[in-house]
């Protein structure tokens, strides 16, 4: 059955026209307004308090130094929702453990977050956004290792329960690891974790982990979860259709014009997400020469459609972005139609991430496009 959940980025869109294209990492924090910052932070948070009387499942991420998401700590509203919610499903994709000083911190926020919540919460792990090595002052060479040892300590973190022991790695030294509470669900929390190319998806795929691909639309989504697949199945794993997740942005209405008009505002997070001055794009390191060296030379972000053009991402229309497999919008029943043909064409998966929020869109509308997708989408999603 395909699970739903809502994502939204908290973004403090009132600073996106300060700076035309620094939009993270360099945006003065004298741009931001603490009043007008809460009452956005208890509006997105009533949002996501919404879903759990809608029937959707909460998602939630993390990003440092931006106004496109004052998320700065994921655990914190996760922490709220915790308490205000009762059925939802509660996922954090994700934390940035690579760029995290504390991976025994981030077992005990987990951890508690299990217990409050009574078990509903998904363990989101994630590499990070190359523009986040600067803040984080992290090397972008050791980034992959850094990670997959934390992932390591976390785990065992979370499953040892006699008492302390010792981590000597090479990025982690702890002399003992003794995490209270251990957490609701056994042996640990759902593990999910984000994707970006076949190699990363590969390597997960012998873990048998959920992954989750972000707007990769008709094109890459195919390639990236037929790598987990082939790894999975090398690993002796069966890969279903609740290994693979997919994010896209959806706006729903009584028209279709409706629709459009809302997934046309959500999707100012995708046309924001590339403003951010080139030199915190290419760390050095944190991607293989050959990538780095081809986004070097051809710098601006292109999205494919399913005929195999390309627009660029900043300028895309509601239209383009729906060619690509990126957005779905109309009323219920086309967007109904535009998932199943888009599950369909990648070879299946049964969690969807609806970004049913996003930049300047009212808290009207994104009440409007998440309660009509409930009552009038979601049933039908629901059984694909």
């Amino acid at each position: 059955m395909m699970q739903v959940w809502h994502f939204s980025e908290m973004a403090y869109h009132p600073g996106w026209e300060f700076l035309n294209e620094g939009l993270r990492n360099v945006i003065p924090s004298r741009v931001y307004d603490p009043e007008v910052g809460a009452d956005l932070y208890h509006r997105y948070l009533d949002e996501w308090a919404l879903c759990d009387r809608l029937g959707l499942n909460i998602m939630v991420n993390e990003h440092h130094a931006t106004a496109t998401c004052t998320t700065s700590v994921c655990t914190i509203p996760m922490a709220i929702l915790a308490r205000e919610t009762r059925k939802a499903r509660l996922l954090c994709l994700g934390m940035p453990i690579g760029n995290r000083m504390d991976a025994v911190r981030v077992a005990e926020e987990y951890a508690m977050l299990d217990v409050i919540s009574r078990g509903r919460v998904e363990m989101g792990f994630v590499k990070g956004a190359p523009f986040e090595i600067n803040p984080a002052n992290s090397n972008p060479a050791e980034l992959e290792e850094r990670f997959w040892e934390a992932h390591d300590l976390i785990v065992k973190a979370l499953t040892s329960h006699d008492g302390p022991f010792n981590w000597e790695g090479r990025h982690y030294h702890y002399r003992e690891v003794n995490v209270w509470p251990r957490p609701w669900q056994q042996p640990h929390p759902p593990i999910w974790m984000t994707v970006a190319s076949p190699g990363s998806a590969a390597r997960i795929g012998r873990k048998g982990y959920v992954i989750a691909a972000l707007n990769t639309g008709y094109i890459h989504t195919p390639v990236v979860y037929g790598a987990y697949r082939e790894s999975a199945a090398e690993a002796g794993i069966a890969a279903g259709p609740d290994r693979f997740a997919y994010l896209c942005i959806i706006g729903v209405g009584e028209t279709e014009a409706e629709g459009k008009r809302r997934a046309h505002q959500i999707l100012d997070y995708s046309r924001t997400t590339p403003r951010v001055q080139p030199q915190f794009f290419y760390p050095p390191g944190y991607s293989p020469a050959g990538p780095t060296a081809a986004m070097i030379r051809s710098p601006d972000r292109f999205i494919q459609r399913r005929d195999g053009s390309s627009f660029l991402m900043q300028d895309g229309t509601v239209e383009d972005f729906m060619a690509a497999g990126v957005a779905f919008a109309g009323t219920p029943a086309q967007v109904i139609e535009q998932v199943e043909e888009f599950a369909r064409a990648v070879g299946g998966f049964e969690h969807l991430l609806m970004m049913g929020q996003g930049g300047f869109i009212s808290h009207e509308d994104t009440v409007a496009n998440l309660t009509l997708f409930s009552e009038e989408a979601l049933p039908a999603i629901r059984g694909m």
